[in-house]
């Protein structure tokens, strides 16, 4: 019995110390895991402090008057605690005054915009307001307004031409076969002396006279897309004899006849053929131009300094060509020079020819591209404008260093974004070991603003013709689709230009007093008949490694008080929002003596005042 007893409390003992140790067990494990275990909650974070503005919206005039917004803050219940407010990372530039409510509910903050910063745009800025617990936050939609005031009386007198290009070859000499209907178009861009560069079988000398065979010719590539070109415009194109006939260069590429008298003789006889009644070659067989129109304009060889020549060599061929062509024709007007302009080819043409030439010189013509590779940024594009502009003003320094040649005036015979092609096998001709890109700046929202703001400073420098290359063409150069004769939007920035800036009959600069000259370029004009038209082309970029971007927006407060009042206004806008296809059209606005002109990226704006 006691044997039993004894077994049966060791059994209860053993049970009771299991119990115990899987009680502890199962209390660990709960704990590990979270149950039944209570961590401090964090801490509530301060009631905010609520901000008010008095408006979302404020305009500050660059240059111009400070601008406020009331702030209003309500604090957390039950609190009194000075409150301080502030604006961090305001755009470069503005600057804000701060009178913060300290004990108060109401404060102010003052913007202001500094002339020279040349920030100008919209931006978000955020309020702040602190007490040293709470805080608080509001946004405000600041914008930058550029100041511009136009003045009188009338400055200097602006007169060029806009004017457009073709380059026959086998690659488009059939355009106006396929599409009759673009000289429509092309007559209606008003274009004056079109350049028309001729170029591989468009050459119609195709052998040269020997004693045992005649010379032959073949003037059915060029005629067939130069004839229509005499029907647009002012049917008096630039003839530009781009290079002689292939059978006059020698294996390395140059004239074989030094004397240059081939070539004068090739010369001759293309003039006799479009204005003399034609010629008969050595086979017996007559050429005459089909043209009711003469060529009076001949330009003498395409980009001499990087196709072959020396100055002093082109000087000497000059010399040579010219007085053989006046011999067949003495009406004759001549462009010459012709200059691929880059780097110091200015510099290094000019002096030599000037002091060389003795056959006459009518015009004076250069060649000017803002980059030869697509990588360039937008504003590396924009950077080159004011060097064509140092370019125009050195070349007109050479010509009037010369009696003779004191009055020729300069054209701009080519002018585009980029000069890059591809070299036949898809790579670039520019840059070697690189894939050609087509450089679509040459019709985008970006020549909105690009061509315009070339226009004004180079028309104001004195060039007197800017031409367009070219007119049917890809985006990167054409007006046109050379495929398709469907319109780009390059071709309405020129359409405009044209008839806003119309030569003849030029019109007179007014006086411009700007807080932006930077990304904005604003040219102010009173035209013969007492109309003001006003071009404002925003070429702000967005960012700096923006290539082909939106451009930033730009608002200008214009104002014309200065020049009395006006019975109507019309705004014409070319931008990125631009039908290509149908073109823009002016629309009428309020005339006021201050005009508020938003430009949301790149693009132009003409404004036009009655």
């Amino acid at each position: 019995m006691m044997f039993s007893f004894l077994r049966r409390e060791v059994r209860v003992g053993i049970r009771t110390l299991l119990t115990f140790i899987l009680g502890v067990t199962l209390g660990l494990f709960s704990v590990a895991c979270g149950g039944g275990g209570t961590a401090p909650p964090p801490p509530s974070p301060p009631p905010p402090i609520g901000v008010a503005l008095s408006s979302a919206t404020l305009e500050v005039n660059q240059g111009g008057a400070p601008a406020s917004v009331d702030v209003t803050v309500t604090r957390p219940t039950g609190t009194n605690r000075s409150v301080a407010l502030s604006t961090p990372l305001l755009p470069a530039g503005v600057t804000a005054q701060i009178d913060s409510p300290g004990v108060g509910d109401n404060g102010r903050i003052t913007f202001t915009a500094a002339a020279q910063s040349n920030t100008a745009g919209t931006f978000q800025v955020s309020v702040r307001a602190s007490d040293g617990v709470s805080t608080g936050m509001a946004s405000l939609t600041l914008t930058v307004v550029i100041v511009a005031r136009v003045g009188t009386p009338v400055g200097a007198r602006i007169d060029a031409f806009m004017s457009t290009s073709f380059q026959p070859a086998s690659w488009t000499d059939d355009f106006f076969v396929r599409h009759p209907e673009a000289t429509q178009p092309l007559d209606n861009l008003h274009p004056q002396h079109i350049n028309v560069q001729v170029l591989e079988r468009d050459i119609p000398q195709l052998t040269a006279w020997t004693p045992s065979a005649p010379d032959t010719w073949d003037f059915h590539y060029i005629d067939r897309i130069l004839n229509p070109i005499f029907t647009a415009g002012d049917h008096s194109p630039l003839y530009q004899i781009a290079m002689a006939a292939l059978f006059m260069y020698d294996a390395p590429g140059h004239l074989r006849d030094t004397t240059y008298q081939e070539f004068a003789d090739y010369c001759a006889t293309l003039v006799k053929y479009y204005n003399t009644g034609g010629f008969t070659d050595g086979g017996g067989v007559e050429h005459v131009s089909a043209s009711a129109w003469p060529i009076t304009y001949w330009g003498i060889y395409n980009e001499p300094n990087i196709n072959g020549f020396t100055a002093s060599q082109y000087v000497n061929m000059y010399n040579v060509v010219v007085p053989r062509m006046l011999a067949a024709d003495p009406n004759l007007k001549f462009v010459a020079v012709e200059l691929a302009d880059f780097s110091d080819e200015p510099q290094r043409y000019l002096p030599t020819f000037v002091a060389n030439v003795t056959a006459p010189v009518d015009v004076v013509a250069t060649h000017y591209y803002s980059s030869c590779n697509q990588r360039d940024t937008d504003q590396q594009l924009l950077d080159t404008v004011p060097s064509f502009v140092d370019h125009v003003n050195y070349i007109y320094s050479q010509l009037q260093s010369k009696p003779a040649l004191a009055n020729v005036p300069v054209w701009v015979t080519e002018n585009n974004v980029n000069a890059d092609y591809s070299a036949g096998n898809g790579m670039s001709n520019c840059n070697p070991g690189q894939p050609f890109v087509t450089d679509l700046r040459g019709s985008s929202a970006f020549f909105a603003a690009w061509r315009p703001y070339v226009f004004s400073r180079l028309t104001q420098a004195g060039a007197r013709a800017l031409h367009h290359w070219g007119f049917n063409a890809d985006p990167q150069y054409g007006e046109v689709d050379g495929g398709t004769a469907q319109r780009y939007l390059s071709y309405w920035v020129d359409y405009w230009l044209a008839r806003y800036f119309a030569s003849p009959p030029g019109s007179d600069l007014l006086p411009l007093d700007a807080t932006d000259t930077a990304t904005v370029e604003i040219l102010p004009t009173l035209q013969d008949d007492g109309t003001v038209v006003i071009m404002i082309a925003n070429h702000a970029v967005r960012s700096a490694s923006d290539n082909n971007g939106t451009g930033a927006p730009r608002t200008v407060l214009l104002d014309v008080s200065a020049l009395g009042t006006f019975t109507s206004a019309t705004q014409l806008a070319i931008d990125a929002s631009t039908n290509a296809a149908t073109g823009p059209t002016p629309q009428a606005i309020t005339s006021t003596p201050q005009m508020e002109i938003t430009l949301p990226g790149y693009g132009v704006t003409f404004l036009t005042l009655n």
